[in-house]
């Protein structure tokens, strides 16, 4: 299975929707690029829902994490939203969970995202 994207712009929120496998950083190399140029422009206000993302693994968390040094770089923030609880178990188990603002659905995350 392949990793893709789609982003979703919501007012000052990038939204982007991830699916399939994120195993490898050149999977991303689009997503990251996209990201850079938003991040550049001012916007730094970024939601990861991985309601269809199947798997992920240390490259692929390395990539989370690289989002989420931008945004804050940039005073901004990341709120990951919908994850599936094999990726929470992961999350849990590298204690990146501690890092992330993890949300249960989209709404909750958008609120975090506009205090």
């Amino acid at each position: 299975m392949i990793f893709e994207y789609k982003l979703i712009k919501q007012k000052n929120i990038s939204l982007f929707q991830l699916g399939g496998e994120l195993i490898d950083r050149n999977q991303a190399k689009e997503l990251l690029v996209e990201i850079e140029t938003m991040i550049t422009n001012g916007e730094n206000k970024i939601l990861l829902n991985l309601q269809e993302l199947k798997y992920i693994n240390s490259s692929g968390l390395n990539v989370l994490i690289n989002i989420l040094t931008k945004a804050r770089k940039a005073g901004g923030d990341v709120a990951i939203c919908c994850v599936n609880k094999k990726i929470t178990e992961l999350l849990v188990i590298t204690k990146l969970d501690s890092i992330f603002n993890i949300k249960d659905n989209e709404e909750k995350a958008v609120e975090f995202l506009n205090k």
